[in-house]
This record gives C-alpha cells, structure tokens and sequence, in this order.
C-alpha cells in the first residue's frame, strides 16, 4: 500500500489529486512521504489544497495538516 497523503480543501473534504493537477505519489516510508510534501506544499496550496492528512495504507497517521503559513 504505502505511504501517502489525502489532499484536503479548505472545508476539510478530500481533494482528487488529479482535479487539482498534481500526482500524489506512493512513498516506502514515512521520510520520503515527508519529504515530497515539503518539496510540494507551496504548489498545492497554490492549487487550492489546504490541509493534508498522512496515511499508512489505509490507516490515518496524522493530520489534518495545515499548509498555509498562520
């Protein structure tokens, strides 16, 4: 399964990565599904993501994560 993140509009409700024009790739461990997101965050907020959730295969890690800066 891996890692990965749900992409989350400003009312909390899932985003399709694909709606917004990204790829939200499938990580081997927690680090690398980390990594792509500091690399990431600014685009997607850029495309209207605001909050992100970490998920383990089907089991929620944390969040939600804001992205914009408070």
């Amino acid at each position: 399964m891996g890692w990965y993140w749900r992409l989350e509009d400003p009312s909390g409700a899932e985003l399709d990565p694909a709606a917004v024009g990204v790829e939200v790739p499938r990580a081997d461990n927690q680090g690398d599904a980390e990594s792509w997101l500091g690399e990431n965050w600014r685009d997607l907020l850029e495309r209207g993501v605001a909050t992100v959730t970490l998920f383990d295969g089907g089991q929620e890690v944390y969040g939600p994560m804001g992205l914009a800066a408070t």
